[in-house]
């Protein structure tokens, strides 16, 4: 994961969390080469950038559960995949967050 919040021009906006999946693995358990068709897209990332918090009626944010550099699990139909130069990220919200790895 070469790119970090800085070095990309996407910033997640309100709960919003923009996460770059890990890479999928190539062997399968039994030892089987998989082809990119075959490789299932993990429900692994890492977060990028995070929003501002979600705005509350009286005018102050949530804070966010997570931060940058936190790996995470989530749903595996969580956020919307979106690509820019080369690299594919996902920006979710932060309830689509199941928990932090480590």
């Amino acid at each position: 994961m070469a790119n970090t919040a800085n070095q990309i021009a996407i910033r997640p906006l309100g709960d919003k969390v923009l996460v770059q999946r890990v890479e999928a693995a190539d062997i399968s358990a039994g030892g089987i080469v998989l082809p990119d068709s075959a490789k299932e897209k993990p429900a692994e990332g890492t977060i990028i950038a995070v929003g501002e918090g979600r705005l509350l009626e009286n005018g102050d944010r949530t804070n966010f559960t997570v931060k940058e550099n936190d790996t995470v699990l989530f749903t595996s139909y969580a956020g919307t995949e979106v690509k820019w130069e080369g690299e594919e990220y996902l920006i979710m919200s932060e309830d689509d967050i199941l928990g932090i790895v480590g």
